[in-house]
């Protein structure tokens, strides 16, 4: 290995350089300005044959190789981070499963179109709880015959929207853990696929990232990428060579900087010669070289060992931390030689120090990349035993909720079943609270979601708000977005927290930064037309129903007339229902009377908690009296 670029590497690069000079630095400035996706770029670079270049030509690849890709990746990178993500993704997430693991047929099927750019791809893994412990999604895939149904939702996807081909990973067999993880081509388009608002990021906001939202996707058994049970090693492998992408993108982020703070440093005098001639503005440039060209000898490296089909895990993992690591470094330094100057908007140093950051955070966190790394040095760690409380399924982001969701009868039905319930809970709806009210203060809000739809529909919201004596928010994209009510009433993580009373939402899915803005209120009532939305897991009453025809009904329900002021807040308390504890099954030694119970296990020879009592060890006999297993009786709990 000499880590040595061929004269057809160096052409590419060239080529690669001179489009993303001509083409995508004019216009990077405003992509990052209007969080703008570069469609006629992206074109472009399709019809370029950037977009399969470590593929065949056969399946409409370029047939070169993978440090190919990584250098065009890095030279993307270096005009505009994001372009260079878009690539990445593409490439390595969205193509590669279906290349390395589909059937001659998926392969058929869609990498021609893949491969030469005239279809995105993306790769949907992430989910509110299962990041970095990607092991854990709770996105199912149900075998119904003829199909697999599919339900659940993934965040920050990269190209998520713009994209045509997704694989999809869900779980097909529930309680075994990865092994129970599937990996799907899922296209869009299909009925009950869609796409919430690309996120406002921090940066690469040229790069499309949403959330997917599967509600009922019916998926044909031909879609199922490899065998059942083999999504959780698909997606591995998959991110190991996603993480030579990352590493050659914030290499690009960083060679952008440095080459931009060098020029800078030739140009700006002081004390009466160029910086550059400062010692410690040299010393600063001759570290950030000697970065640049380490993190690019493992880059290529680590992209060598994966075009010669040897394991590269470890090196793509060491690639992809210390290229993310050291983009932070070196544009940090080159905002520093820029000075005030680099901090202003519109300077590429500024927007490339924004960039930097993703790729210390996504395709594994850096602190993952160590764990990759240390377990191919040490070996992985010893799995610990379950413990006895361990805990099932995460519970709702709002914690317990009474969860009565009203899907049957007429629209008319489900309110008056709605109002009732609330009456019985306490909530006196004579008397309210001007819908201006700030959120913080308010004892009731009627928030409306996307599924408002448009404007003149917010005249429901304000209707109901005004019938229930409550006052008037949104999520966050109604506000930041459509722009239909000011910043200052949109509820969650990033905007105003709601502890009052009674939280009506309105046609909103139920986004986790959404959740947590409402998570301390009293009760939540959810109104949307997905009964498999997350705000129904997250609420204690719910209508299953179009916010269009059910807010009118209930804003009729709840009107007194005119609303006499509220008293002073009394927080209600929030009701929680019982818990109940599901019956389990306790092994009787029929000699000693000695009990095995599973969740202990027998740790003092070995059987670890959670062992089933038809899995203990052959041999095995009661620790009191020595009977065997033939000797205990099983009864229920």
């Amino acid at each position: 290995m000499l880590y040595q670029t061929t004269q057809e590497h160096e052409a590419l690069r060239a080529k690669v350089r001179e489009f993303a000079e001509a083409e995508i630095k004019p216009i990077a400035f405003m992509l990052d300005k209007n969080n703008e996706f570069p469609t006629d770029a992206v074109k472009k670079m399709g019809e370029l044959g950037l977009m399969g270049l470590p593929y065949e030509k056969e399946y409409g690849g370029a047939g070169s190789d993978a440090l190919s890709y990584a250098i065009a990746v890095e030279e993307l990178a270096r005009v505009d981070g994001g372009a260079g993500g878009i690539l990445s993704a593409h490439t390595s997430l969205g193509t590669y499963p279906i290349y390395a693991f589909g059937s001659e047929e998926q392969k058929k099927k869609y990498l021609p179109d893949l491969c030469s750019g005239k279809k995105l791809g993306a790769f949907g893994l992430t989910e509110p709880n299962a990041g970095s412990d990607a092991g854990g999604p709770e996105t199912t895939a149900e075998d119904m015959g003829d199909h697999y149904l599919l339900n659940g939702e993934k965040i920050f996807i990269t190209n998520g929207g713009e994209a045509s081909t997704y694989v999809v990973f869900a779980v097909t067999t529930p309680g075994i853990g990865t092994r129970g993880i599937s990996a799907f081509i899922v296209e869009k388009g299909w009925e009950g696929f869609t796409f919430e608002e690309h996120y406002d990021k921090m940066g690469i906001r040229s790069s499309a990232t949403c959330q997917l939202n599967f509600n009922n996707v019916k998926i044909p058994k031909e879609n199922l990428l490899g065998k059942e049970g083999q999504g959780f090693k698909i997606a591995m492998a998959t991110l190991d060579g996603g993480r030579i992408g990352i590493a050659a993108q914030a290499l690009g982020i960083a060679q952008g900087a440095y080459e931009a703070a060098v020029e800078y440093s030739k140009e700006r005098v002081q004390f009466g010669k160029s910086i550059c001639q400062q010692q410690n503005i040299a010393f600063k440039i001759a570290d950030m070289a000697t970065k640049l060209r380490c993190a690019r000898f493992l880059v290529y490296s680590a992209a060598e060992l994966k075009q010669a089909h040897v394991p590269y895990g470890m090196e793509s993992a060491m690639a992809k931390q210390y290229a993310s690591d050291i983009a932070l470094e070196v544009t940090n330094d080159a905002l520093q030689i820029f000075g005030g100057s680099g901090y202003l908007k519109g300077m590429e140093v500024e927007r490339f120090y924004r960039d930097a950051k993703i790729t210390t955070i996504y395709e594994g966190t850096n602190e993952i990349q160590r764990v990759v790394i240390a377990s191919h040095i040490l070996g992985k760690a010893a799995k610990e035993a379950p413990s006895a409380a361990a805990a099932g399924p995460r519970g709702p982001e709002t914690g317990t909720r009474k969860r009565l969701i009203l899907k049957d009868g007429t629209a008319q039905e489900k309110v008056e079943t709605l109002v009732a319930n609330l009456k019985k809970d306490g909530h006196d709806f004579t008397v309210g609270i001007p819908m201006d009210t700030p959120i913080t203060q308010a004892e009731r809000v009627v928030s409306a979601g996307q599924g408002i739809g448009e404007k003149k529909n917010m005249k429901l919201i304000e209707e109901l708000a005004r019938a229930a004596g409550a006052a008037v928010g949104s999520s966050r994209p109604v506000a930041e977005t459509l722009k239909y009510v000011p910043l200052n009433r949109y509820v969650g993580m990033s905007g105003q927290k709601f502890k009052g009373n009674l939280y009506i939402a309105c046609g909103i899915s139920g986004a986790i930064q959404h959740l947590k803005g409402i998570k301390d209120a009293a009760c939540i009532v959810a109104i949307n037309t997905n009964p498999n939305a997350k705000i129904f897991k997250n609420c204690d009453y719910g209508i299953v129903g179009d916010v269009l025809e059910i807010l009118p009904l209930l804003a009729k329900a709840l009107d007194t007339g005119e609303k006499l002021p509220a008293p002073p807040m009394k927080k209600m308390k929030r009701a929680v229902p019982k818990k109940t504890t599901p019956p389990r099954k306790l092994y009787i030694c029929n000699g000693c009377g000695h009990e095995y119970d599973v969740l202990v296990g027998d740790p003092e020879n070995d059987v670890k908690p959670g062992t089933a009592f038809k899995d203990l060890p052959e041999g095995w006999t009661c620790p009191h009296c020595g009977e065997g297993v033939d000797s205990f009786i099983e009864i229920e709990v």
